[in-house]
């Protein structure tokens, strides 16, 4: 699997990204270490926690990485979700969480599937 299949699988943009870093080398870097970032799991537990306010930094950081790293799809839902936490939790946010766990789990199953083919 190449990096451009990797954004295709994912549904991000790799045009985009292509244009913001300077070579493939370096986002590929950078996608990869989206693995071992751990504000997914701390959305997770603060919301179980119903710590919103926790829950609202950890959903505005994924929001952030995936903007930068154009990671269209799950931007998209982090950023709604960041938006649905901002004022504490609101009626919309649960159903808001659930589309981040889909988008999250297909992101991650691209950039694992790309690893691998790659032996990275």
């Amino acid at each position: 699997m190449t990096l451009q299949e990797c954004y295709a699988a994912m549904g991000g943009d790799y045009q985009g990204v292509m244009g913001r870093l300077p070579s493939e080398r370096m986002v590929q870097k950078f996608v990869l270490k989206f693995l071992n970032d751990g504000s997914y799991d701390l959305l997770l537990r603060s919301m179980e926690e119903g710590n919103y306010a926790e829950a609202f930094r950890a959903a505005h950081t994924i929001k952030g990485v995936c903007q930068n790293l154009d990671f269209t799809t799950l931007y998209q839902s982090s950023s709604q979700l960041s938006e649905a936490l901002r004022n504490g939790l609101s009626p919309e946010a649960p159903a808001l969480v659930e589309q981040v766990k889909a988008d999250y789990t297909k992101t991650v199953a691209a950039i694992r599937a790309f690893q691998e083919s790659t032996g990275a």
